[in-house]
């Protein structure tokens, strides 16, 4: 009961945390685009979560936040979530000021994005118990090479490519987007980083490189 109280005021303060990232920049409530990207986000994670409080509970555990243990990872999950939160930031700032203009339809396109992501994430989750927020190998933990892993080697990140393109676009901003490189850059510094824990930690890794040749995008990288 604990641990699920937990979970539940883990993910209701992230909520109003991303509420006052897009509210507090966008100075007004009058903003549509932000109240349908906070539902979409809403009922996605209150689906995944249904699911794995029916089925693994053990998965939302591990989704907690928590400090990772290695420097190098400290710093580039530190750099990831200030780009993170200057990519809504600066969205938000877009529609105070109008910087730019992003079409009904083109918002949709990014809400549709995210759901996918979101779905992605959730799926990534379903197939691999052990995937946690800090980078680790579990005792115990054996490898897993089906489903999405037998696309590519890191799918969690494929799915943060979906939710990099759709969250400026979800709150009709194109200057958003800008940050979507240097997150794509932290992100391919986090999986060299990654791998080299997991070929010297996971049993059988360093096959797996050799039979799944693609760490994030199927045919290119």
């Amino acid at each position: 009961m604990k641990s699920l109280v937990s979970i539940l005021a883990s993910g209701t303060l992230g909520i109003v945390v991303v509420g006052l990232l897009i509210f507090v920049p966008a100075g007004t409530l009058n903003y549509w685009q932000a109240w349908v990207f906070l539902a979409v986000v809403v009922i996605s994670g209150w689906v995944a979560g249904a699911y794995f409080l029916r089925t693994n509970r053990a998965v939302l555990q591990r989704r907690m936040p928590a400090a990772e243990s290695r420097k190098p990872q400290k710093i580039l999950a530190t750099a990831l979530l200030l780009l993170w939160a200057a990519m809504i930031g600066v969205s938000a700032l877009d529609h105070r000021f109008a910087w730019s203009t992003v079409p009904t339809w083109v918002s949709v396109i990014g809400d549709v994005l995210v759901a996918v992501g979101i779905g992605g994430l959730t799926l990534v989750l379903a197939q691999n118990n052990h995937a946690a927020v800090t980078i680790r190998v579990e005792d115990g933990q054996e490898l897993v090479s089906t489903g999405l892993y037998g696309r590519v080697r890191h799918p969690m990140y494929t799915s943060d490519i979906f939710l990099l393109a759709g969250i400026p676009l979800a709150l009709g901003s194109y200057w958003g987007l800008l940050f979507a490189i240097p997150c794509l850059v932290v992100l391919v510094l986090r999986i060299h980083d990654e791998e080299r824990l997991l070929q010297e930690e996971l049993a059988g890794y360093r096959e797996y490189t050799q039979k799944v040749r693609y760490r994030m995008v199927p045919l290119i990288w």
